[in-house]
Protein backbone atom coordinates (compact mmCIF):
# COMPACT_ATOMS: atom_id res chain seq x y z
CA UNK A 1 0.00 0.00 0.00
CA UNK A 2 1.16 3.60 -0.90
CA UNK A 3 1.58 5.74 2.76
CA UNK A 4 2.75 8.89 0.59
CA UNK A 5 -1.16 9.66 0.35
CA UNK A 6 -4.21 8.26 2.29
CA UNK A 7 -7.12 7.81 -0.12
CA UNK A 8 -9.98 6.91 1.79
CA UNK A 9 -13.36 5.81 0.48
CA UNK A 10 -15.60 6.00 3.42
CA UNK A 11 -18.65 3.92 4.21
CA UNK A 12 -20.98 5.59 6.36
CA UNK A 13 -21.58 9.42 7.12
CA UNK A 14 -23.68 9.41 10.48
CA UNK A 15 -22.75 10.13 13.64
CA UNK A 16 -18.98 9.28 13.78
CA UNK A 17 -19.05 9.56 9.96
CA UNK A 18 -19.33 13.17 10.11
CA UNK A 19 -17.72 13.40 13.00
CA UNK A 20 -14.56 12.10 10.65
CA UNK A 21 -14.77 14.08 7.89
CA UNK A 22 -14.54 17.10 10.36
CA UNK A 23 -11.53 16.03 12.40
CA UNK A 24 -10.02 15.32 9.21
CA UNK A 25 -10.53 18.70 7.47
CA UNK A 26 -9.01 19.89 10.73
CA UNK A 27 -5.97 17.93 10.03
CA UNK A 28 -4.48 19.09 6.70
CA UNK A 29 -0.64 17.25 7.59
CA UNK A 30 -1.64 14.15 8.08
CA UNK A 31 -1.96 14.17 4.22
CA UNK A 32 -5.25 11.66 3.67
CA UNK A 33 -8.52 12.66 1.99
CA UNK A 34 -11.61 11.25 2.02
CA UNK A 35 -12.13 10.54 -2.43
CA UNK A 36 -15.99 9.04 -2.06
CA UNK A 37 -18.63 8.56 0.75
CA UNK A 38 -21.53 5.55 0.36
CA UNK A 39 -24.49 6.11 1.91
CA UNK A 40 -27.40 4.18 2.51
CA UNK A 41 -29.83 7.02 1.38
CA UNK A 42 -29.06 9.50 -0.85
CA UNK A 43 -32.29 11.23 -0.38
CA UNK A 44 -31.20 13.33 3.20
CA UNK A 45 -30.01 16.70 2.98
CA UNK A 46 -26.16 16.69 3.53
CA UNK A 47 -24.08 19.15 4.77
CA UNK A 48 -21.68 18.59 1.65
CA UNK A 49 -21.62 18.95 -2.03
CA UNK A 50 -23.61 16.03 -4.23
CA UNK A 51 -20.65 14.29 -5.62
CA UNK A 52 -19.23 13.40 -2.46
CA UNK A 53 -21.83 10.44 -2.08
CA UNK A 54 -22.95 7.33 -4.03
CA UNK A 55 -25.28 4.51 -2.63
CA UNK A 56 -23.14 1.94 -5.08
CA UNK A 57 -20.28 0.25 -2.86
CA UNK A 58 -18.38 -0.96 -5.90
CA UNK A 59 -17.75 2.72 -6.47
CA UNK A 60 -15.21 2.46 -3.48
CA UNK A 61 -14.31 -0.83 -3.58
CA UNK A 62 -13.28 -1.04 -7.16
CA UNK A 63 -11.18 2.16 -7.01
CA UNK A 64 -8.02 1.11 -7.14
CA UNK A 65 -6.91 4.59 -6.26
CA UNK A 66 -8.86 4.63 -3.11
CA UNK A 67 -6.25 2.56 -0.83
CA UNK A 68 -7.69 3.21 2.55
CA UNK A 69 -11.30 1.62 3.30
CA UNK A 70 -13.07 3.73 6.56
CA UNK A 71 -16.26 1.27 7.86
CA UNK A 72 -18.60 3.42 9.80
CA UNK A 73 -22.38 1.87 9.09
CA UNK A 74 -24.26 -0.16 11.82
CA UNK A 75 -25.19 -3.08 9.64
CA UNK A 76 -22.83 -6.00 10.83
CA UNK A 77 -23.35 -8.29 7.87
CA UNK A 78 -22.96 -5.43 5.51
CA UNK A 79 -19.77 -3.89 7.11
CA UNK A 80 -18.97 -7.59 7.08
CA UNK A 81 -19.24 -7.75 3.17
CA UNK A 82 -17.75 -4.26 2.76
CA UNK A 83 -14.54 -5.09 4.67
CA UNK A 84 -13.82 -8.70 2.96
CA UNK A 85 -13.94 -7.44 -0.20
CA UNK A 86 -11.63 -4.85 0.78
CA UNK A 87 -9.04 -6.61 1.97
CA UNK A 88 -9.03 -9.38 -0.58
CA UNK A 89 -8.09 -6.22 -2.98
CA UNK A 90 -5.50 -5.22 -0.42
CA UNK A 91 -7.09 -2.15 0.91
CA UNK A 92 -6.51 -1.52 4.26
CA UNK A 93 -9.34 -1.20 6.24
CA UNK A 94 -10.01 0.89 9.72
CA UNK A 95 -13.50 0.15 11.18
CA UNK A 96 -15.43 0.65 14.51
CA UNK A 97 -18.12 -1.96 14.08
CA UNK A 98 -17.68 -4.18 17.41
CA UNK A 99 -20.61 -6.33 16.16
CA UNK A 100 -19.28 -7.12 12.90
CA UNK A 101 -15.82 -7.80 14.17
CA UNK A 102 -16.96 -9.72 17.21
CA UNK A 103 -19.13 -12.30 15.36
CA UNK A 104 -16.59 -12.68 12.19
CA UNK A 105 -13.05 -12.05 14.41
CA UNK A 106 -11.78 -15.59 13.06
CA UNK A 107 -12.77 -15.20 9.60
CA UNK A 108 -10.92 -11.61 9.75
CA UNK A 109 -8.04 -12.72 11.56
CA UNK A 110 -7.65 -15.30 8.75
CA UNK A 111 -7.97 -12.90 6.01
CA UNK A 112 -5.84 -10.59 7.51
CA UNK A 113 -2.90 -13.20 7.59
CA UNK A 114 -3.93 -14.18 3.86
CA UNK A 115 -3.32 -11.08 2.26
CA UNK A 116 -0.77 -9.38 4.47
CA UNK A 117 -3.77 -6.13 4.48
CA UNK A 118 -3.75 -3.65 7.81
CA UNK A 119 -7.41 -4.05 9.27
CA UNK A 120 -7.26 -1.53 12.55
CA UNK A 121 -10.65 -0.98 14.80
CA UNK A 122 -9.66 0.80 17.89
CA UNK A 123 -13.17 2.58 17.59
CA UNK A 124 -14.81 -0.56 18.19
CA UNK A 125 -13.89 -0.64 21.42
CA UNK A 126 -13.71 2.13 23.56
CA UNK A 127 -13.81 5.04 20.94
CA UNK A 128 -11.12 7.62 22.25
CA UNK A 129 -9.46 5.16 24.86
CA UNK A 130 -6.45 3.56 23.29
CA UNK A 131 -6.52 -0.14 25.08
CA UNK A 132 -6.44 -2.06 21.74
CA UNK A 133 -2.87 -1.09 20.87
CA UNK A 134 -1.97 -1.28 24.42
CA UNK A 135 -3.07 -4.38 24.78
CA UNK A 136 -0.99 -5.47 21.52
CA UNK A 137 2.05 -3.36 22.54
CA UNK A 138 2.68 -2.96 26.16
CA UNK A 139 1.82 -6.16 27.54
CA UNK A 140 3.40 -8.46 24.66
CA UNK A 141 5.57 -10.05 27.05
CA UNK A 142 4.27 -8.63 30.23
CA UNK A 143 1.86 -11.52 31.92
CA UNK A 144 -1.62 -9.69 32.04
CA UNK A 145 -3.49 -11.50 35.09
CA UNK A 146 -6.83 -9.60 34.45
CA UNK A 147 -8.55 -6.58 33.06
CA UNK A 148 -12.18 -4.79 34.21
CA UNK A 149 -13.68 -1.57 32.59
CA UNK A 150 -16.75 0.11 31.55
CA UNK A 151 -17.09 0.03 28.11
CA UNK A 152 -20.24 1.29 27.05
CA UNK A 153 -20.59 5.11 27.46
CA UNK A 154 -24.24 4.92 26.83
CA UNK A 155 -25.41 2.44 29.80
CA UNK A 156 -22.42 4.46 32.23
CA UNK A 157 -24.24 7.77 30.84
CA UNK A 158 -27.78 6.03 32.07
CA UNK A 159 -26.76 4.77 35.41
CA UNK A 160 -25.47 8.14 35.95
CA UNK A 161 -28.08 9.86 36.02
CA UNK A 162 -30.36 7.33 37.90
CA UNK A 163 -27.51 7.45 40.71
CA UNK A 164 -27.05 11.15 40.67
CA UNK A 165 -30.09 12.60 39.62
CA UNK A 166 -32.51 10.38 40.38
CA UNK A 167 -33.74 10.11 36.85
CA UNK A 168 -36.07 7.24 35.79
CA UNK A 169 -34.74 4.86 33.06
CA UNK A 170 -36.43 5.42 30.42
CA UNK A 171 -35.91 9.46 30.73
CA UNK A 172 -32.22 8.65 31.40
CA UNK A 173 -32.36 6.19 27.99
CA UNK A 174 -33.83 9.40 26.49
CA UNK A 175 -31.25 11.80 26.98
CA UNK A 176 -28.41 9.42 25.67
CA UNK A 177 -30.07 9.07 22.54
CA UNK A 178 -30.83 12.67 22.43
CA UNK A 179 -26.89 13.39 22.55
CA UNK A 180 -25.61 10.74 20.19
CA UNK A 181 -24.26 8.95 23.10
CA UNK A 182 -26.67 5.42 22.05
CA UNK A 183 -26.66 2.70 19.54
CA UNK A 184 -29.18 3.35 16.84
CA UNK A 185 -30.99 0.40 18.16
CA UNK A 186 -30.84 1.49 22.01
CA UNK A 187 -31.27 -2.99 23.10
CA UNK A 188 -27.52 -3.25 21.71
CA UNK A 189 -26.50 -0.87 24.63
CA UNK A 190 -28.84 -1.13 27.43
CA UNK A 191 -29.10 -4.96 26.96
CA UNK A 192 -24.89 -5.58 27.57
CA UNK A 193 -24.50 -6.83 23.42
CA UNK A 194 -22.26 -3.78 22.78
CA UNK A 195 -19.91 -4.40 25.76
CA UNK A 196 -20.44 -8.16 25.31
CA UNK A 197 -19.38 -7.80 21.91
CA UNK A 198 -16.29 -5.29 22.61
CA UNK A 199 -15.18 -8.06 25.67
CA UNK A 200 -14.90 -10.28 22.63
CA UNK A 201 -12.74 -8.11 21.06
CA UNK A 202 -10.43 -7.63 23.85
CA UNK A 203 -10.30 -11.30 24.79
CA UNK A 204 -8.40 -11.71 21.55
CA UNK A 205 -5.75 -8.94 22.38
CA UNK A 206 -5.17 -9.80 26.04
CA UNK A 207 -5.71 -13.23 26.26
CA UNK A 208 -5.23 -14.77 23.04
CA UNK A 209 -8.64 -16.09 23.49
CA UNK A 210 -11.12 -15.74 20.10
CA UNK A 211 -14.40 -16.62 21.70
CA UNK A 212 -17.91 -14.64 20.34
CA UNK A 213 -20.26 -13.40 23.17
CA UNK A 214 -22.41 -17.07 23.60
CA UNK A 215 -19.47 -18.27 25.34
CA UNK A 216 -19.81 -16.36 28.57
CA UNK A 217 -22.40 -14.82 30.57
CA UNK A 218 -23.51 -11.26 29.92
CA UNK A 219 -26.36 -8.78 30.38
CA UNK A 220 -26.90 -5.05 30.36
CA UNK A 221 -28.31 -2.23 32.80
CA UNK A 222 -32.51 -2.72 31.42
CA UNK A 223 -33.94 -4.06 34.80
CA UNK A 224 -31.83 -1.74 36.75
CA UNK A 225 -34.53 0.25 39.55
CA UNK A 226 -34.25 3.38 41.25
CA UNK A 227 -35.09 0.69 43.99
CA UNK A 228 -31.86 -0.47 43.19
CA UNK A 229 -29.79 2.36 43.65
CA UNK A 230 -31.32 2.99 46.83
CA UNK A 231 -29.78 -0.40 48.17
CA UNK A 232 -26.76 0.24 46.70
CA UNK A 233 -26.37 3.96 48.48
CA UNK A 234 -26.86 2.45 51.46
CA UNK A 235 -23.69 -0.04 51.14
CA UNK A 236 -22.02 2.98 49.73
CA UNK A 237 -21.78 1.28 46.27
CA UNK A 238 -22.31 2.40 42.73
CA UNK A 239 -23.02 0.44 39.93
CA UNK A 240 -21.82 0.16 36.97
CA UNK A 241 -22.08 -2.05 33.92
CA UNK A 242 -18.43 -3.78 34.10
CA UNK A 243 -16.51 -6.30 31.86
CA UNK A 244 -14.59 -8.58 33.45
CA UNK A 245 -11.64 -11.16 32.44
CA UNK A 246 -9.65 -12.91 35.53
CA UNK A 247 -7.32 -15.84 35.42
CA UNK A 248 -8.45 -18.15 37.65
CA UNK A 249 -6.08 -20.13 40.18
CA UNK A 250 -6.42 -22.84 37.88
CA UNK A 251 -5.22 -21.12 35.15
CA UNK A 252 -8.50 -21.37 33.12
CA UNK A 253 -10.08 -17.72 32.18
CA UNK A 254 -13.09 -16.41 33.37
CA UNK A 255 -15.45 -13.61 31.54
CA UNK A 256 -18.03 -11.91 31.96
CA UNK A 257 -20.27 -8.65 31.53
CA UNK A 258 -22.71 -7.59 34.40
CA UNK A 259 -23.63 -4.53 36.25
CA UNK A 260 -21.46 -4.52 39.61
CA UNK A 261 -21.56 -2.97 42.71
CA UNK A 262 -18.22 -0.61 42.98
CA UNK A 263 -16.99 0.66 45.85
CA UNK A 264 -15.56 3.69 46.41
CA UNK A 265 -12.01 2.75 46.66
CA UNK A 266 -12.95 1.46 43.34
CA UNK A 267 -11.35 3.19 40.62
CA UNK A 268 -14.54 2.75 38.80
CA UNK A 269 -16.51 4.34 40.86
CA UNK A 270 -15.60 7.83 39.95
CA UNK A 271 -16.18 7.48 35.97
CA UNK A 272 -19.03 8.95 35.44
CA UNK A 273 -21.64 9.45 32.47
CA UNK A 274 -20.11 8.60 28.71
CA UNK A 275 -16.52 7.56 30.08
CA UNK A 276 -15.45 4.19 29.25
CA UNK A 277 -12.34 3.24 31.70
CA UNK A 278 -10.26 -0.01 32.31
CA UNK A 279 -8.13 -0.99 35.08
CA UNK A 280 -5.71 -3.67 34.36
CA UNK A 281 -3.67 -6.07 36.68
CA UNK A 282 -0.75 -7.54 34.83
CA UNK A 283 2.30 -10.06 36.75
CA UNK A 284 5.24 -7.04 36.18
CA UNK A 285 3.48 -4.01 35.77
CA UNK A 286 0.64 -4.23 38.53
CA UNK A 287 -2.35 -2.26 38.04
CA UNK A 288 -2.81 0.34 35.45
CA UNK A 289 -5.34 2.48 35.11
CA UNK A 290 -7.05 3.91 31.61
CA UNK A 291 -9.77 6.75 30.83
CA UNK A 292 -11.12 7.95 28.06
CA UNK A 293 -14.58 9.25 26.83
CA UNK A 294 -16.09 6.09 25.07
CA UNK A 295 -19.10 7.77 22.69
CA UNK A 296 -19.74 10.80 20.83
CA UNK A 297 -18.83 11.74 17.45
CA UNK A 298 -15.32 13.56 18.18
CA UNK A 299 -14.19 11.15 20.67
CA UNK A 300 -15.02 7.88 18.52
CA UNK A 301 -13.82 9.67 14.97
CA UNK A 302 -10.31 10.74 17.18
CA UNK A 303 -10.00 6.82 17.50
CA UNK A 304 -10.72 6.52 13.65
CA UNK A 305 -8.32 8.85 12.98
CA UNK A 306 -5.27 7.63 14.65
CA UNK A 307 -5.96 4.32 13.41
CA UNK A 308 -5.99 6.09 10.08
CA UNK A 309 -3.02 7.65 10.92
CA UNK A 310 -1.07 4.38 12.31
CA UNK A 311 -1.23 3.32 8.35
CA UNK A 312 1.09 5.75 7.45
CA UNK A 313 4.20 4.15 9.21
CA UNK A 314 2.25 0.53 7.56
CA UNK A 315 1.50 -0.41 10.96
CA UNK A 316 -0.67 -3.69 11.91
CA UNK A 317 -2.13 -5.86 14.55
CA UNK A 318 0.21 -9.11 14.95
CA UNK A 319 -1.77 -11.22 17.36
CA UNK A 320 0.78 -12.06 19.24
CA UNK A 321 -1.40 -13.18 21.87
CA UNK A 322 -3.33 -15.35 19.47
CA UNK A 323 -0.18 -16.79 17.66
CA UNK A 324 1.72 -17.74 20.81
CA UNK A 325 -1.16 -19.29 22.96
CA UNK A 326 -0.95 -21.51 25.50
CA UNK A 327 -3.72 -23.93 27.65
CA UNK A 328 -5.52 -20.82 28.95
CA UNK A 329 -9.03 -21.48 28.09
CA UNK A 330 -12.36 -19.50 28.67
CA UNK A 331 -14.27 -21.26 31.12
CA UNK A 332 -17.77 -20.91 33.08
CA UNK A 333 -16.49 -22.99 35.91
CA UNK A 334 -16.35 -20.70 38.78
CA UNK A 335 -18.77 -18.83 41.26
CA UNK A 336 -19.98 -15.48 41.19
CA UNK A 337 -21.15 -13.62 44.47
CA UNK A 338 -24.12 -11.62 43.76
CA UNK A 339 -27.05 -9.36 44.12
CA UNK A 340 -30.68 -10.25 42.60
CA UNK A 341 -33.85 -7.98 43.39
CA UNK A 342 -37.46 -9.11 42.49
CA UNK A 343 -40.49 -8.25 41.88
CA UNK A 344 -42.05 -11.64 42.38
CA UNK A 345 -40.27 -14.01 44.11
CA UNK A 346 -41.38 -17.27 42.05
CA UNK A 347 -38.77 -15.43 39.36
CA UNK A 348 -36.05 -16.68 41.29
CA UNK A 349 -34.74 -20.66 40.53
CA UNK A 350 -33.26 -20.60 44.35
CA UNK A 351 -31.81 -24.18 43.60
CA UNK A 352 -29.26 -22.37 41.51
CA UNK A 353 -27.31 -20.94 44.67
CA UNK A 354 -25.02 -22.42 46.34
CA UNK A 355 -25.74 -20.38 49.82
CA UNK A 356 -27.75 -16.94 50.23
CA UNK A 357 -26.24 -14.22 52.78
CA UNK A 358 -29.00 -12.01 52.76
CA UNK A 359 -32.65 -11.94 52.22
CA UNK A 360 -34.72 -9.04 52.38
CA UNK A 361 -38.69 -8.87 51.45
CA UNK A 362 -40.06 -5.31 51.14
CA UNK A 363 -44.02 -5.24 49.12
CA UNK A 364 -43.14 -5.46 45.26
CA UNK A 365 -39.52 -5.77 45.82
CA UNK A 366 -37.78 -8.15 47.13
CA UNK A 367 -33.77 -8.79 46.94
CA UNK A 368 -30.86 -11.40 48.57
CA UNK A 369 -27.29 -11.73 48.23
CA UNK A 370 -25.93 -15.37 47.46
CA UNK A 371 -23.12 -17.45 45.74
CA UNK A 372 -24.02 -19.08 42.40
CA UNK A 373 -22.23 -21.55 39.56
CA UNK A 374 -21.19 -18.93 36.86
CA UNK A 375 -22.67 -22.38 34.74
CA UNK A 376 -25.69 -22.07 36.09
CA UNK A 377 -26.63 -18.98 35.03
CA UNK A 378 -24.66 -19.57 31.78
CA UNK A 379 -27.08 -22.25 31.09
CA UNK A 380 -30.65 -20.75 32.79
CA UNK A 381 -32.86 -17.57 32.01
CA UNK A 382 -34.38 -16.63 34.92
CA UNK A 383 -31.99 -13.54 35.91
CA UNK A 384 -32.91 -12.12 32.32
CA UNK A 385 -36.67 -11.52 33.28
CA UNK A 386 -38.22 -8.17 33.28
CA UNK A 387 -38.24 -7.64 37.19
CA UNK A 388 -35.05 -9.60 38.05
CA UNK A 389 -32.47 -7.25 38.08
CA UNK A 390 -28.74 -9.08 38.57
CA UNK A 391 -25.87 -7.20 40.21
CA UNK A 392 -22.19 -8.80 40.51
CA UNK A 393 -21.06 -7.70 44.12
CA UNK A 394 -17.44 -6.01 44.49
CA UNK A 395 -14.48 -8.59 44.13
CA UNK A 396 -17.72 -11.22 42.36
CA UNK A 397 -15.52 -13.77 41.24
CA UNK A 398 -15.58 -16.56 44.18
CA UNK A 399 -12.85 -20.02 43.96
CA UNK A 400 -12.86 -21.11 47.79
CA UNK A 401 -16.74 -22.41 48.34
CA UNK A 402 -15.46 -24.22 51.15
CA UNK A 403 -18.77 -23.98 52.80
CA UNK A 404 -21.09 -25.59 49.35
CA UNK A 405 -22.32 -28.69 51.25
CA UNK A 406 -24.47 -26.12 53.80
CA UNK A 407 -26.31 -24.60 50.70
CA UNK A 408 -29.26 -26.36 51.37
CA UNK A 409 -29.37 -25.29 54.92
CA UNK A 410 -28.07 -21.50 54.12
CA UNK A 411 -31.72 -21.34 52.13
CA UNK A 412 -33.61 -22.86 54.70
CA UNK A 413 -32.38 -20.22 57.10
CA UNK A 414 -33.01 -17.55 55.07
CA UNK A 415 -36.39 -18.50 54.98
CA UNK A 416 -36.23 -19.19 51.02
CA UNK A 417 -36.87 -22.87 51.26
Amino acid sequence: MNTNNLSIGLFGFGVVGKGLFDVLHSTPTLQASIKKICIKNNNQPRSIAAENFTTDAAVLLDDESINVIVELIDDADAAFIIVKKALQSGKAVVSANKKMIAEHFEELYELQQKHQTPFLYEAACCASMPIIRNLEEYYDNDLLQSFRGIINGSSNFILTKIFQEQVEFNEALLQAKALGFAESNPILDIGGFDAANKLSILLAHSFGIIAKTDRFIFNGIENISLHDATVAKEKKFSIKLVANAQKLKNGKLAAFVLPQFVTEADDLYHVHNEFNAITTESSFADKHFFKGKGAGAFPTASAVLSDISALRYKYKYEYKKIAHQTDTILSNDYYLKVFVSIDDITKVDRNDFEWIEEWHNEYNYSWLIGVVHAEKLFVSQWWKQQGVSLIACPDAVVENIEYRNISKRSLQLAGVV
